[in-house]
């Protein structure tokens, strides 16, 4: 049976654990080729480092994409996240187009902001054209502050978590993953919409007391990743939550600084118990 493949199209950090240098492990230790297409090369990512360097790959993705085609390239998956750029977008969605194919699995990451706020390479026209690009996913992972950027409501007027992924669905034609969500004290996880059963259900784990930079993408990756090996939408977050904690587990023991996001590279062995 040959490897599963996967297209990434996702910003590269030299440093900070984040985007392609999360992706391409991840998808790697779950048994998936992993073919990544850049949208931008950074020095460091942008959340609490200053002066970090940004380089846009429109021009190169375009190419890029240009040149997979010419191969006939077929993806199981596509799975995009941060993007660069206004023009990126629809760069993006010319890839979904050619390179979707019947049984294709897309995922979008809507990534645009997080505690209320969007990131500061993000414009509104970028936010618009984002929220377009998620119509075409099979799945949508946002977290809470994407979610009201989604809705076109204010972050503070979201509605309760069920409703909100019912609402993101497009009634009932996407699957929703809405991260950040605590249910309880001491609880923190997902909540989940799958398109399939029409069924909206809870994912919670221990709530780690320390905030770690790039976790949506650890968690994102993991889902893609289950997913792809035939999990259901529910289960494969489940075991995309407690990835998670496991690892803000080893990196709180470990005093890491935040910043630099979780420790995941020792427990990439976790994932591979599912490889194909």
């Amino acid at each position: 049976m040959s490897t599963l493949r996967a297209a990434a199209i996702h910003d590269l950090s030299g440093f900070g654990r984040c985007s392609l240098t999360v992706a391409l492990p991840i998808l790697s230790a779950m048994g998936v080729q992993c073919c990544p297409l850049p949208t931008a090369f950074l020095s460091t990512h942008t959340g609490g480092f200053e002066g970090f360097t940004f380089l846009d790959m429109t021009d190169e993705m375009e190419k890029a994409a240009a040149h997979w085609k010419t191969l006939d390239l077929r993806f199981d998956a596509i799975y995009s996240g941060f993007l660069g750029s206004a023009r990126q977008i629809g760069v993006v969605e010319r890839f979904f187009r050619d390179f979707r194919a019947p049984g294709t699995l897309t995922v979008v990451d809507p990534v645009m902001g997080d505690h209320g706020a969007v990131y500061k390479t993000y414009t509104p026209e970028m936010c618009a054209g984002m929220a377009g690009l998620a119509e075409l996913a099979d799945v949508i992972t946002p977290n809470l502050t994407e979610a009201a950027l989604l809705l076109g409501v204010p972050f503070g007027a979201l509605p309760g978590p069920e409703e909100t992924v019912e609402q993101l669905s497009m009634d009932g034609r996407r699957s929703v993953v809405l991260t950040g969500v605590s249910l309880t004290p001491g609880k923190t996880g997902a909540m989940c919409f799958d398109a399939k059963t029409g069924r909206t259900q809870a994912v919670q784990t221990a709530y780690i007391s320390h905030e770690f930079h790039g976790t949506g993408d650890v968690f994102a990756s993991v889902l893609t990743g289950a997913l792809m090996q035939g999990h259901s939408l529910p289960a494969a977050a489940e075991q995309a939550a407690e990835f998670v904690r496991a690892c803000a587990v080893r990196t709180a023991a470990s005093d890491i600084p935040p910043r630099e996001g979780v420790e995941f590279e020792p427990l990439l062995g976790l994932l591979t118990g599912g490889a194909r």
